[in-house]
């Protein structure tokens, strides 16, 4: 009789992993993904052959033959195709109700985006805009346009309300600048808006005018916004829920499985949650509610956990304007300003230095998340200083406070909000969209390089989310990821080599680091086991192409919880799994294992 032998640690391991195997074959998936790259963003397990799902989570991942064990009979199949699969995009900062202004107004974007390239353009695109939607412009009592931008019109100025004036007499014309900054409007909606040459500048705000003071009718930063809020009144609730599923819609075509509204107020959250109940939000929406409209609702709505896909995730401060449009709040003068401005001019400041520090501490106080709009030197400088002072007094905490866009910054910056704990939210696209503008005119070309500085983020360890900012410029997440990677400007000079990121870098900047800018990244963010099955499909592998082609990739399905809610046309192809010769059925592989187990024990 032989003797028995001491069952080794190995062996045990080694049954415990086929007892595990055999529970999980217990578990059928209503979805298996299989056939092409899939990166998970998981750095001990970066690609799988494939992915199991069930009730809208990931059960599987692995090799694909282990994964097929989860097929039952109504186990649908998804056959990649050669296609890329990634987890699905979470918006690191954008505006998706504002978002259906660009999807529902006249297109004032100049190339690659739109076809505005000089004011005669652009008045001919809001009068064809008009003809084709005069049920639109008779309902809101306006015409609206989105997206012009002097850098690229050839008269490198702003359109005056005379040249609106050319559209119509009759009813307001209201253009929004790219940055949403800006806004320009005609005689009529001067009228509208009760602006005239008595009319006082408000804080932070310009009234552009004319020799005799009369508006002429550019309005930047606190004169533009409450004009931007009327216009958005007039739409009413039917108009409101129009932008917000238009939004939606265009974030889902470009991948992203979680949006973002960037800037909001309690109606916004309203507007979201009909939505949501008459079946048209399909992905989910994180509101930070504007902290200077009512700062109260924020604490009682906030919370961690989605209601019919809208949660109030934190609150929303905005410092100063825009880089392009001369309104961010500097450090110095800026260097080649096109337009009429004061010498040693530096920018804008929306808050007074008391209201940053109060809204901060404040933020502290009741636990809030908050994201702040900072894009200058001038204005890090006073959210640093909130931060160290709000810190100071409360302790440190994980309260993940965002910084948002930072295009210019000094690397001590840098070293401050590292220390303090801040998630830096870049806005690398403007070295597409911007760069040049940035090399000629705001900062110059030394300081040009280091806008949107994600390569001083890593040589500090530091992540970071990247984004789009839309309706800035579109939610296209495939501009978004070559820019964050080649830094190529429209002319194809390279803004900043140095500091440049590798394409995995820059998808991690899409997924899982926003995830854990919300407060996710235990289910959203990679593919992993237990995580929500958001997934965007590509054509191509993005790590596989030539780095310069990266824009050139496209978004061909996104996935929220296993159900559809984009597809471009023929892009899916669901066929029933057969295993070829060498693949294992579920009993073939459970009884092998099992041998080998015994076999191991003796």
């Amino acid at each position: 009789m032989p003797t028995k032998s001491r069952i080794s640690s190995a062996a045990l391991a080694t049954i415990f992993s086929i007892v595990s195997t055999m529970s999980l074959a217990q578990e059928i998936a209503d979805t298996i993904y299989f056939g092409g790259e899939i990166l998970t963003m998981e750095d001990d397990v970066p690609r799988v052959e494939a992915v199991a799902v069930a009730d809208g989570k990931i059960l599987a991942i692995g090799d694909l033959a282990a994964v097929m064990q989860h097929q039952g009979e109504a186990t649908k199949v998804f056959d990649l195709d050669g296609r890329a699969m990634l987890p699905g995009f979470v918006d690191s900062h954008g505006h998706v109700v504002l978002g259906g202004l660009q999807a529902l107004a006249g297109n004032l974007l100049a190339p690659p985006d739109g076809d505005v390239q000089d004011i005669a353009g652009l008045i001919d695109v809001l009068k064809t805009w008009t003809e084709d939607n005069q049920a639109a412009v008779a309902q809101a009592g306006m015409i609206v346009g989105f997206g012009y931008d002097p850098a690229q019109l050839s008269e490198q100025r702003h359109p005056t309300r005379q040249d609106l004036d050319q559209v119509s007499t009759e009813v307001p014309v209201y253009i929004v600048h790219q940055s949403g900054h800006i806004g320009v409007t005609n005689t009529k909606g001067l009228e509208w808006l009760g602006l005239d040459a008595a009319s006082v500048d408000p804080q932070g705000g310009v009234i552009q005018r004319e020799d005799n003071g009369d508006p002429n009718g550019v309005l930047q930063g606190n004169a533009h916004f409450p004009a931007l809020s009327r216009l958005l009144g007039q739409l009413g609730p039917e108009g409101f829920l129009a932008f917000a599923k238009a939004g939606t819609q265009l974030w889902a075509r470009y991948g992203y499985t979680t949006a973002q509204e960037g800037r909001a107020s309690p109606d916004t959250v309203d507007v979201l949650k009909e939505l949501s109940r008459q079946g048209h939000l399909k992905l989910d929406v994180a509101v930070y509610p504007d902290l200077t409209i009512d700062r109260d609702f924020v604490p009682q709505a906030q919370s961690r956990n989605y209601e019919a896909r809208v949660r109030v995730a934190g609150g929303k401060l905005t410092i100063d304007g825009s880089p392009q449009g001369f309104t961010a709040l500097r450090d110095r003068p800026y260097y080649d300003p096109v337009g009429e401005f004061a010498p040693g001019y530096v920018g804008l400041a929306y808050e007074t230095m008391e209201r940053i520090v109060d809204m901060v501490d404040w933020a502290f106080a009741n636990d809030v998340q908050i994201i702040v709009h900072s894009n200058g030197e001038g204005a890090s400088d006073r959210l640093i200083a909130a931060l160290e002072a709000a810190t100071l007094k409360h302790g440190q905490a994980d309260r993940r406070p965002v910084l948002i866009h930072g295009q210019f910054m000094r690397p001590d910056q840098v070293d401050a909000y590292q220390r303090l704990g801040v998630f830096p939210s870049l806005f690398p696209m403007h070295t597409f969209y911007w760069g040049d503008w940035h090399r000629d005119h705001t900062v110059g070309p030394a300081r040009a390089d280091d806008i949107s500085p994600t390569g001083w983020l890593r040589q500090r360890g530091m992540i970071f989310g990247s984004h789009h900012d839309a309706p800035v410029a579109f939610p296209d997440s495939m501009r978004v990821l070559d820019a964050t990677v080649t830094r190529r400007s429209r002319s194809g000079d390279i803004i900043g080599p140095d500091q440049r990121v590798d394409v995995m870098t820059a998808l991690k900047a899409m997924t899982l680091w926003p995830a854990y800018q919300h407060f996710e990244e235990d289910s959203k963010g990679s593919i992993r086991i237990g995580k929500l099955a958001d997934f965007v499909i590509l054509s191509e592998d993005p790590t596989a192409i030539d780095p310069e082609t990266l824009d050139q990739l496209d978004v061909l399905v996104t996935i929220k919880e296993d159900e559809m809610i984009y597809e471009t046309d023929g892009a899916v192809q669901k066929t029933e799994y057969q295993p070829e010769l060498g693949d294992h059925h579920a009993l073939e592989a459970l009884q092998n294992g099992m041998y080998r187990a015994v076999k191991a024990i003796e």
